[in-house]
């Protein structure tokens, strides 16, 4: 039987390819594929087997119907980041200023990563922009072999080979958030850590960084967190226990924030008369009038036509390797959760 490497590196399988791997003809391959009558569960076996092997997808990513492009660009999101929905809906406006269009895909706790990507693979989307992936730098790179990949809100190091990176300068949000919350006399500045998200270690340097330029380092205090709600209330109960209690939480994005924001509430702790709470990210819930969160914007709408430049870039010849990475500086949002503490 043939082996994987029969397929040209870079070259997407075709239904011959796959028939051949299978031992089975064509027309087999193809009844199996379209899911029609006939072939026997043996055979149905060996052909789907085959096309995990090679990674056949029927008319996934099918560019040409040989005389028209899709001009499709699939888009993985996580509909439990308030910040992606955002994202989603810059990313419309930016595509169809482009002259494409979006077909969205969502992981959630009962769908995986892997899942929403397939999805996107099995339509004729033409690239893919992924929200803040968590796979493995190695599978983006597969996937960047097969259709133009663009990663958003995610550092890669190295870079993976041919896919794009377009992000915040995470590490610099989290120095603005400190400088603010130094500026208006807080020494006792806790981080909510968000573990191993996407950007996570790039916001925990820049907290760690600025603390130690204002001489703060004895200071440094880092809490486990997340990304969720829960993660952020979690973190306050901790911090609620705690006999020298901050004056001051920087907490991994909003989302994570906000359940920071409700735990104090229940435990009447005023925000910010006893505790300043900093969010990132610069989601809609952060802009909600009973919330009015002091946050690090991550400039959504400037993410998302950087990401579809590079997409258009790759798909019409444009693209040059030296631009694979784009870095946007974000800014500090100061609302109403922030102010001078009322204790030294």
């Amino acid at each position: 039987m043939p082996s994987r490497s029969a397929v040209p590196d870079g070259k997407r399988p075709t239904l011959s390819d796959l028939a051949a791997r299978a031992g089975v003809s064509v027309p087999l391959a193809s009844m199996v594929m379209r899911g029609a009558k006939g072939p026997s569960a043996a055979s149905r076996e060996r052909v789907l087997r085959a096309a995990q092997e090679i990674g056949y997808r029927p008319d996934s990513r099918a560019r040409l119907l040989r005389s028209s492009r899709s001009h499709l660009v699939g888009v993985q999101f996580d509909l439990r980041q308030p910040f992606h929905a955002d994202m989603v809906e810059a990313l419309y406006a930016a595509a169809g200023a482009a002259g494409y269009q979006i077909a969205l895909s969502v992981v959630a706790a009962s769908r995986s990563e892997q899942e929403a990507v397939e999805t996107l693979l099995a339509d004729r989307c033409e690239a893919l922009i992924l929200l803040s992936p968590h796979a493995p730098a190695a599978r983006l790179a597969e996937l960047a072999a097969q259709l133009p990949v663009v990663s958003v809100a995610r550092r890669l190091r190295p870079l993976a080979e041919s896919v794009d990176v377009v992000r915040a300068a995470d590490d610099e949000g989290a120095r603005q958030a400190v400088d603010h919350l130094v500026a208006l006399g807080h020494r006792d500045i806790v981080h909510i850590d968000g573990g191993r998200a996407p950007g996570a270690a790039d916001r925990r340097r820049g907290y760690k960084s600025a603390m130690k330029h204002h001489g703060l380092t004895n200071h440094v205090r880092l809490v486990p967190g997340g990304l969720t709600e829960d993660h952020g209330a979690a973190a306050a109960r901790t911090l609620l226990t705690d006999s020298s209690r901050p004056t001051a939480v920087l907490a991994f994005n909003d989302h994570c924030a906000i359940g920071v924001l409700d735990t104090f509430l229940r435990a009447q702790i005023p925000v910010p008369d006893e505790i300043s709470v900093v969010g990132f990210d610069d989601s809609h819930l952060a802009r909600l009038a009973h919330v009015q969160l002091t946050t690090v914007g991550q400039e959504a709408r400037q993410l998302a036509r950087r990401a579809v430049s590079r997409v258009v870039a790759r798909l019409e010849g444009g693209a040059t390797d030296d631009e694979r990475e784009v870095v946007v500086t974000p800014h500090l949002v100061i609302r109403s959760t922030t102010r001078a503490p009322c204790r030294s």
